[in-house]
């Protein structure tokens, strides 16, 4: 029995599960937007916001402690100066898992995980219907 056994193996030993998991922050902080299993959009969405909670932050050990995440200066740099401070008002949930088909191959239920676009929240007031895109307008 698994009790208190908290995560998914998937199969593999812990440095390749590691790694994956890693590759798979990283695709989704370059591209915004990624399909991948829907087990594996799970288990990688807690280390996503923890990386982007980081950014919110902003310090020195907060960047070192991402970099030891993302192992890239460059995207280290976008995620604290773009990604980051486009979460400053929310407490949390900055991914979205979308269930989209299954696999051809394997029949394995596939999801698009992928950033929630502060930006692109709608904002509706009594009787008028404004979007935030139309009040930059």
């Amino acid at each position: 029995m698994r009790h208190k056994k908290k995560g998914r193996k998937f199969g593999i030993e812990a440095d390749h599960r590691k790694a994956m998991m890693k590759n798979l922050v990283i695709s989704l902080l370059t591209h915004g937007r990624i399909e991948t299993t829907i087990s594996k959009a799970k288990e990688m969405r807690s280390l996503a916001e923890r990386v982007i909670t980081y950014a919110k932050e902003g310090t020195l050990h907060h960047k070192r402690l991402a970099f030891s995440i993302l192992h890239n200066h460059q995207l280290v740099k976008k995620v604290f100066d773009e990604i980051g401070p486009r979460y400053t008002n929310r407490q949390g949930g900055y991914t979205r898992i979308i269930k989209t088909r299954f696999r051809r191959g394997d029949c394995a239920p596939m999801a698009y995980i992928e950033l929630v676009e502060a930006d692109a929240i709608e904002t509706t007031t009594k009787g008028d219907n404004i979007k935030a895109a139309d009040l930059d307008k």
